[in-house]
Formats: C-alpha cells, sequence, structure tokens
C-alpha cells in the first residue's frame, strides 16, 4: 500500500495513517473498533474485515505460551536468525505442509490443526512488510530430504523455500547433513528489535523465550557456528532447487 492510500484509508477509518501502516505491517494488532471503520469505509465487502477480526482472535492462542511472548517480539524486528535441524522453519513454510507437520501432534483435532495453520500463516505477514526484518535462517541438509506429508507438498515446499530464499532480504544457508554439527542439540530462533534481543529455543515443552544476555550470547555463538559450516548462499540455493527436481510426483 503506497503513502497516498495509507493517508486516504486513514482519513475514511479515521486515524493517522501511521496506525495503518503499523496494522498493515503487522506491528500493532487492529482492534474491533478499526474492523468495523474498515467495513464502514468499504461496504462492497460485505462485513469482511468484522469477520477476519473475530477469527484472528483464536490465533494467538494457538501459540504455546513461550513463543507467543516471542512471535510479538518476530512481528516488530528488524533482524531474525533461525536454526532448524528437522523442519523447514514456520515463517517460511507452505500451508499444506504446516498443516501436515501439526496434524502429527498427539491428541490434536481437526479445529486445533486449523487453528494452529492459520496462526503459522498469519506470522508470515512479517515478511511481507514494506521494510522487512533481515532474516537468515539456517537448515540441516536433511530438511530437504525428510518426507513431510508427501512429494507433492515436498515439492511445492522446496519451490517455495528456493522462491524465499531469492529475496534480498533473505538469506538460507545449508548445513551439509554429513558428520556432527553443533545445532544437533535443537533448533533456536533469536529476534532483534528496536529495543530487544530476545532468543527462542525449542524443547519438549513447546520452548523457551528469554532476553537473558548469557543465553542469546550462546545462541549467537552457536549460530555463529553453524553458519561457518554451512554451503554458502549461492550452493544452498541450488541444493533447494535439486531438491525440488526431487521431490517431482
Amino acid at each position: 500500500m503506497s503513502q497516498s492510500d495509507l493517508g486516504v484509508l486513514g482519513v475514511l477509518v479515521p486515524c493517522d495513517k501511521s496506525v495503518v501502516s503499523r496494522v498493515e505491517a503487522g506491528l500493532v494488532q487492529a482492534d474491533e473498533a478499526f474492523a468495523h471503520a474498515c467495513d464502514v469505509a468499504f461496504p462492497g465487502l460485505d462485513g469482511f474485515f468484522a469477520r477476519f477480526w473475530k477469527d484472528c482472535q483464536t490465533w494467538g492462542a494457538a501459540f504455546p505460551p513461550a513463543f507467543r511472548e516471542f512471535a510479538t517480539y518476530e512481528a516488530e524486528a528488524l533482524t531474525i536468525w533461525t536454526f532448524q535441524h528437522s523442519l523447514v522453519p514456520g515463517l517460511l513454510q507452505t500451508e499444506d505442509y504446516a498443516r501436515a507437520v501439526l496434524e502429527r501432534h498427539p491428541n490434536v483435532t481437526e479445529e486445533q490443526v486449523a487453528e494452529r495453520v492459520a496462526a503459522r500463516m498469519a506470522r508470515q505477514v512479517v515478511l511481507q512488510r514494506a521494510d522487512p526484518p533481515l532474516l537468515w535462517v539456517l537448515l540441516d541438509e536433511n530438511v530437504l530430504h525428510r518426507e513431510v506429508g508427501g512429494a507433492t507438498i515436498m515439492r511445492e515446499q522446496m519451490v517455495h523455500l528456493a522462491g524465499v530464499a531469492r529475496r534480498p532480504s533473505v538469506t538460507v544457508q545449508v548445513i551439509p547433513r554429513e558428520g556432527a554439527h553443533v545445532g544437533l542439540t535443537g533448533a533456536f530462533s533469536m529476534a532483534e528489535t528496536a529495543d530487544a534481543f530476545v532468543a527462542h529455543v525449542e524443547h519438549l515443552a513447546d520452548g523457551l523465550m528469554t532476553d537473558s544476555p548469557a543465553i542469546v550470547a550462546q545462541a549467537s555463538m552457536r549460530f555463529d557456528a553453524l553458519k561457518a559450516d554451512a554451503y554458502r548462499r549461492s550452493e544452498s540455493l541450488i541444493l533447494m532447487e535439486e531438491a525440488a527436481e526431487k521431490w517431482k510426483p
């Protein structure tokens, strides 16, 4: 949305165009009054904004508490770093891949899966901001070869992964699958905002979110060690494209 468009919507809603910009970027959550004002401004959409606002209220609850807190920092991040040894990170998952992962959770209902998939997809809006964060992703090469949901889903996921990896604000590097590395003990992510630097460390109980300088420093050091073991960006992109070809049904 252009600056002039933001100004027009701000008049119609009405609110300051900076508010519209922050809602569009995912930095702040629109309230119910904002949704109803948008419906008044755009009557041809037949109440879409109010319905969408009501639906999205369940998305935050779909995250485990520790990750819910991390997601608020992620939405405002200037830079995001993430390492995964088993799966494509949530920010880069396709909807079908995410569903295939989430439906494997024990005792999960179809409704819960749908809510969690919607929440995961909603997180990805941060990469669509006018000023997206710098995203640096490290993946164990096994991620490209672990079949999740079948060959069709894997091919779509690899094509999507390679597409995102081509964006100027995104770096995706693959770590060779031969041998040990310091990331085999667990996945983790870090997010830096204008006034905070936090880490989320995954474990059996759905993870730990922390701003402890000691833990964040340890995560940063581990990320740098993994990065030193990784293929270059261009080499990694070739591996993703080759994986997409491999998964052709």
